[in-house]
C-alpha cells in the first residue's frame, strides 16, 4: 500500500504523485492530511519552509472540490507572486488529470484585465497574493461568497510584509467558509491574534521547533574586519566552486554594488531588490532557476516567497536584525530534506548578535577559518579535475579530431599537458590568490568578551539620546504605525530599504497606532526624509518630517 493511501488520499491523486516520485509523506504531510481531509476543521502547521507544505495542504484541496461545480471553491493567499506561480504549478502537478480542475493564480505585476478573463471562465482554486485578490474583491471581479476553505500559507511572512489588514479583510469576505488553514515558519503574536479572531479551536501541530533552523542546515560564521567583508565574500564563493545560492544585503545600495563588483569580476550572478520592475525581477529569477546564474544577490523584501529547489548556500553579507529574518533566510536552503549551509560573514561588533541568535533559535554556529589563498587554487584545481573527469563525449564526434590531437601532442609529455591546462584554467586565480592576506580575526574569545560588554551598554544606552558611545540624533515624525501593518523590525526594515541608510545610523524607534517617530544620526536626517517624504505606501502618500 502506498503510504498517502493509508492518509486517505484518493486513487486518481496517488496516480498523480506517483508518477511524481511522491512514495513517503514527510512529517508534515503525515500529520496535516488526515485532518484536513476531513474539511472542517481549522489547521495550523507550523513548519519550516521546504517541508512539503504545499503537497500538505494542496492534495486535501484537490480531493475535498466539487469537481463539478466551476466557481471558486478553495482560496489560497500568499505573499508573492513567485510563490503564488509555484503553488499553481505544483497543484498542476498533483491533481488527477482525468478530472477537470482548474486552478487560477492572480498576483500583481501583469494584467489584472486578463486574470479576470480567466476567472469568469470558470475556476474550482483560487491562488492569490493579498494586494491583486483585494483589487479583484473590489471590482467585483471575484465571488467568494462560496468559498469553503482558505489557505494562508507563509502567514509569517505575510505579517512581515505589512499585509495584516489584507489578511482580516479577505477573512472577512469569505463569510461561509467550512475550514482555515493557516501554513507559517513562526508564531509571532500577530498571527496567534488572527488565529483567535477567525479560527475556531484549530488543530494545531508543530514539525521541529519554531523559531529554529531546519536540522540539515549547517549554520556558518566567518569573523573578519567590517572593511574586508567583500574580500571574504569572494573567498567563501571561490572556495566553493559547485555553489548555487542567494547572498543577502541589507539594502538596495548594498546589493547592486555587490553585483556590479562581482559581474565585473566575471562571476554568475544578478541582483534582485525593490527598485526592479516585474519584467526585470521574472528574467532575473528565470536565469537563477535555470541555473544560468550561480549566485542571486538579493535583499529580504525582495527574496520574500522566493521557492528555488537545489540553493546549497545562502550567505548573509550582513546578519540582519530580526532573528526572524535570519529564520527565513536560512530556509532558503537546506529544502526537501537535502543539506543546506547558511553562512554569516561578521566584525566584532557582531558577535554578541550572532550569540543572541544562536540562542533563540537554539542553534550553534560553526566558526570557519577564511580560506587562504592556496586553499582557494587547491579547491578550484580539483573540482575542474574532476569536472574533465566527468565530462560526457558521447555526444560529438570526437573521435575525429583524435589524430589531429595525437599529432600536436606527440612530442608533449603528459605531465606538461595537464600543467598547460592548469595554467589556461586558473592563471587568473593564481595571479590574484598569489599573495592573499590572511582575513581571519585572531583571539576571538577577548574580542568576543570585550564585545559583549560594548553591546551591553550600548543596549543600556537605547533609553537616551546617544549610541554606542556618541552621534546626535534627530529625531523624525513619519505618519506611519502599527495600523498600516508594521511592527518594530519590520518597519526599520521599511525605512532602511526606502532610504539605503546603515541601522547604526538609527537610534531609538517609538510606534503608535497611526505614527512613529525614529531617530537618526543628524547628518543622515535630510537623506532620509527625501528618500521617505511624499512616496506612496499602499496608496497613501508618507509624510515624514522633523519631530
Amino acid at each position: 500500500m502506498n503510504q498517502f493511501e493509508a492518509l486517505g488520499i484518493e486513487e486518481g491523486l496517488l496516480h498523480s504523485i506517483k508518477i511524481l516520485g511522491f512514495t513517503q509523506p514527510t512529517p508534515i504531510q503525515e500529520k496535516a492530511i488526515p485532518v484536513l481531509l476531513q474539511g472542517t476543521k481549522d489547521f495550523i502547521g507550523l513548519a519550516q519552509t521546504g517541508t512539503g507544505k504545499t503537497a500538505a495542504f494542496g492534495l486535501p484541496l484537490l480531493q475535498l472540490i466539487n469537481k463539478q461545480d466551476r466557481f471558486p471553491q478553495a482560496l489560497i493567499v500568499c505573499p508573492t507572486r513567485e510563490l503564488c506561480l509555484q503553488i499553481t504549478s505544483d497543484l498542476n502537478s498533483f491533481k488527477n488529470k482525468k478530472e477537470h480542475i482548474a486552478v487560477t493564480a492572480v498576483y500583481g505585476g501583469t494584467s489584472i484585465t486578463m486574470q479576470i478573463r480567466d476567472l469568469k471562465k470558470g475556476t474550482h482554486i483560487v491562488v492569490a497574493t493579498p494586494g491583486r485578490l483585494i483589487d479583484l474583491i473590489e471590482r467585483k471581479a471575484i465571488k467568494l461568497e462560496k468559498i469553503h476553505y482558505v489557505v494562508l500559507d507563509e502567514a509569517d511572512e505575510m505579517l512581515n510584509m505589512g499585509f495584516k489588514d489584507d489578511i482580516e479583510f479577505i477573512l472577512k469576505n469569505t463569510p461561509n467558509r467550512q475550514s482555515t488553514w493557516l501554513f507559517s515558519a513562526t508564531m509571532p503574536p500577530e498571527i496567534r491574534q488572527v488565529s483567535k479572531r477567525y479560527m475556531d479551536k484549530p488543530f494545531e501541530i508543530t514539525i521541529g521547533k519554531t523559531n529554529a533552523g531546519a536540522a540539515n542546515i549547517d549554520h556558518q560564521y566567518y569573523a573578519t574586519q567590517h572593511h574586508n567583508r567583500y574580500e571574504v565574500l569572494k573567498r567563501i564563493i571561490d572556495f566553493n566552486p559547485g555553489i548555487y545560492g542567494i547572498v543577502f544585503a541589507r539594502t538596495k545600495a548594498d546589493t547592486q554594488a555587490i553585483a556590479e563588483k562581482l559581474t565585473r569580476e566575471g562571476y554568475d550572478i544578478d541582483a534582485i531588490h525593490g527598485d526592479l520592475t516585474q519584467q526585470q525581477r521574472d528574467k532575473v529569477m528565470g536565469l537563477f532557476r535555470d541555473k544560468s546564474i550561480q549566485l542571486l544577490i538579493a535583499t529580504d523584501v525582495a527574496a520574500r516567497g522566493i521557492d528555488v529547489q537545489g540553493i546549497t548556500h545562502v550567505i548573509n553579507y550582513e546578519l540582519p536584525d530580526d532573528t526572524e529574518v535570519y529564520t527565513h533566510r536560512s530556509g532558503r536552503t537546506g529544502r526537501a530534506g537535502r543539506s543546506g549551509v547558511s553562512i554569516s560573514i561578521v566584525t566584532p561588533k557582531e558577535v554578541y548578535r550572532l550569540r543572541q541568535i544562536e540562542r533563540l533559535v537554539k542553534t550553534q554556529f560553526h566558526k570557519m577559518d577564511i580560506p587562504a589563498g592556496k586553499d582557494v587554487c587547491r579547491k578550484q584545481f580539483f573540482h575542474f579535475i574532476d569536472k574533465m573527469l566527468q565530462a560526457d563525449i558521447s555526444h560529438g564526434e570526437y573521435e575525429t579530431y583524435l589524430p589531429v590531437l595525437k599529432e600536436k601532442f606527440a612530442e608533449v609529455a603528459k605531465e606538461e599537458i595537464l600543467q598547460k591546462v592548469a595554467a589556461l584554467e586558473f592563471d587568473r586565480f593564481l595571479k590574484y590568490y598569489e599573495n592573499a592576506a590572511d582575513l581571519n580575526i585572531r583571539e576571538e574569545r577577548r574580542g568576543e568578551r570585550r564585545t559583549e560588554r560594548t553591546e551591553r551598554s550600548t543596549h543600556r544606552d537605547t533609553k537616551g539620546r546617544n549610541f554606542s558611545g556618541g552621534g546626535n540624533y534627530q529625531r523624525l515624525f513619519v505618519n506611519l504605525g502599527t495600523k498600516d501593518g508594521f511592527y518594530k523590525a519590520s518597519f526599520l526594515q521599511f525605512i532602511l530599504d526606502m532610504s539605503d541608510l546603515r541601522k547604526d545610523t538609527l537610534g531609538k524607534i517609538d510606534m503608535k497606532e497611526m505614527n512613529s517617530w525614529v531617530e537618526v544620526e543628524a547628518g543622515s536626517a535630510k537623506k532620509m526624509i527625501k528618500a521617505i517624504d511624499g512616496k506612496n505606501y499602499r496608496g497613501r502618500k508618507i509624510r515624514m518630517n522633523p519631530a
